[in-house]
């Protein structure tokens, strides 16, 4: 590790120098309603499309593979390019890049809004990717540049505020369309968002970049870190219905793997690389991004079934299904100072060990209930222990990173744990959709054998199973075995989302294992 860099390298220089002169308390007021809105078209899409998918799988007659890509194209090129983006911002100013994120984002959410089939909404969910990978860092570090030292803290918090408060509104906003009108409105709402954000931008933001940043964007990591994590990807979630043994499943597992593997090389050459590998150098900066791996592999698993769950099975609303969550992003919002607070109190070790153990006993709460019940006794004590777990960690997880890692090099810390979250649930919607298909087959399997159904109904249920939930009952078959063919597949699928919620709690317990094991005083781990 005492040789990362190959190539000769100028370690004096800062990358926080900016050439923003100051502006007045008008103009940061403008600033932050344009980051505000902005990064909120992001962080609203996300979560109206998630309640959206089981309608989606519906009207679109699309499988759970199909729609699983709905939600993994979006996420790879955000999760791919993240650092590009930032570093674009750097070099050619941040509100240019911020600007054709925005604009980038809106003409494809217009193709969202208008796609035919679920094919053309996969690749217009792609390209809304690549334009929130160029605003989503823009409006974090647009603020950064604008705001002086003494309000910057100040300014973060009211634009995390927000962001929360937006992402709370967004699942119970896309159900209240899904029931009101269509899915395609859940993409078009966009369009006023971005009015706004484009014309306070052109008209109030300052433009700015950094003096000291490099000439040289790493676009070799950028294709490489793409065709990788899309390989194993694909690769993933493609042997739910084409099993490990198709050429063409292995084939991009095989070469996702290898690219990945030239990634890290390329990076360790390189002067001015997309990821810093000597940052890993910090045991503490290790540690917290393990721990993010872990836990927002289980958060990213677990928030992407649940939809399934609340609609196809348990029958909620899109509204009410949209609003189950929202007891989540409302105690991240009210607990965030005071979890804050609590590394100066404690240090960062045992928040970090608390909160996702905290976190794993909600995702544990998950798998209680079966199919029925009112939501207060079911879903909502489990989304309460959830969000209490996470709202104890974020903070905290956010302090650790930055702390870990010298001052020139924050911003680069804040990158990589952020690409790390969006890598953490890209991979493990793939992975968990291995196994939610498994035991859904073995547990339909074992509830069928009673019922006896002909063989021709047998062979359209086979058929059907990739739909999961979804699935349809064969015509032809009498009132009471239609109606228990219905409970068994509701009931399978159901055994396939408690597998999942238990895999995401030990995934929590993981990372707080990791807290307990590596984390410690990041000064003395620099």
């Amino acid at each position: 590790m005492t040789d990362i860099i190959k190539q000769p390298c100028d370690e004096g220089a800062s990358h926080a120098q900016s050439d923003v002169p100051p502006v007045s308390v008008s103009t940061q007021h403008w600033v932050l309603l344009a980051t505000i809105l902005g990064s909120s078209m992001a962080s609203i899409d996300s979560t109206i499309v998630n309640v959206a998918l089981p309608i989606l799988q519906t009207e679109l007659r699309a499988t759970v593979t199909d729609v699983q890509w709905v939600v993994e194209s979006y996420a790879l090129f955000v999760a791919a390019l993240i650092l590009v983006g930032g570093a674009l911002g750097d070099r050619f100013g941040r509100r240019r890049i911020f600007t054709i994120g925005v604009i980038l984002f809106t003409l494809a959410s217009i193709w969202c809004g208008f796609a035919p089939n679920i094919g053309q909404l996969i690749w217009a969910r792609s390209i809304q990717g690549i334009g929130g990978a160029l605003l989503i860092p823009g409006s974090l570090a647009i603020i950064g540049a604008t705001f002086p030292s003494d309000r910057r803290g100040s300014a973060i918090g009211i634009w995390s505020g927000f962001s929360a408060m937006t992402s709370a509104l967004g699942p119970v906003l896309g159900g209240w369309l899904l029931e009101r009108a269509s899915w395609h409105w859940l993409f078009f709402i966009n369009l006023p968002l971005a009015a706004i954000v484009l014309g306070v931008s052109l008209w109030q933001v300052p433009e700015s970049r950094d003096l000291e940043a490099s000439p040289k964007l790493d676009w070799v990591g950028a294709v490489l870190a793409v065709v990788g994590l899309g390989g194993i990807v694909y690769g993933l979630i493609e042997s739910s219905s084409q099993g490990f043994g198709n050429v063409r499943v292995w084939g991009a597992i095989a070469i996702g793997s290898i690219c990945l593997g030239a990634f890290i090389i390329v990076e360790a050459r390189l002067c001015a690389p997309m990821v810093p590998l000597k940052l890993f150098r910090s045991r503490t900066f290790s540690g917290t991004n393990l721990l993010t791996l872990l836990l927002y592999a289980a958060l990213g698993g677990a928030l992407f079934f649940l939809p399934f769950n609340l609609i196809q099975v348990q029958h909620y609303a899109p509204t009410a299904a949209g609003a189950a969550l929202v007891p989540f992003p409302i105690l991240m919002f009210l607990l965030s100072r005071w979890s804050g607070g609590l590394v100066d109190r404690y240090g960062a070790r045992k928040p970090l060990i608390i909160g996702p153990t905290i976190a794993a006993i909600g995702l544990g709460l998950m798998t209680v209930p079966s199919i029925g019940g009112g939501y207060w006794t079911t879903f909502f004590p489990a989304v309460i222990v959830l969000g209490l777990g996470m709202a104890i960690t974020v903070a905290p997880l956010t302090t650790t990173v930055m702390a870990a890692v010298s001052v020139r090099y924050t911003g680069a810390a804040s990158g990589i744990n952020n690409a790390v979250a969006r890598v953490a649930g890209l991979l493990a919607i793939a992975v968990m959709g291995i196994v939610v298909s498994h035991v859904f087959n073995a547990s339909l399997d074992r509830r069928i054998l009673p019922l006896d159904l002909p063989l021709a109904a047998r062979q359209l249920l086979d058929l059907q199973r990739i739909n999961l939930a979804a699935a349809t009952v064969p015509p032809g078959l009498s009132a009471n075995t239609s109606l228990a063919l219905h409970s068994a597949i509701a009931l399978a699928f159901v055994d396939g989302f408690r597998s999942v919620m238990w895999i995401a709690a030990g995934l929590a317990i993981s990372s707080a294992a990791i807290a307990a094991l590596l984390l410690g005083d990041p000064a003395r781990q620099r």
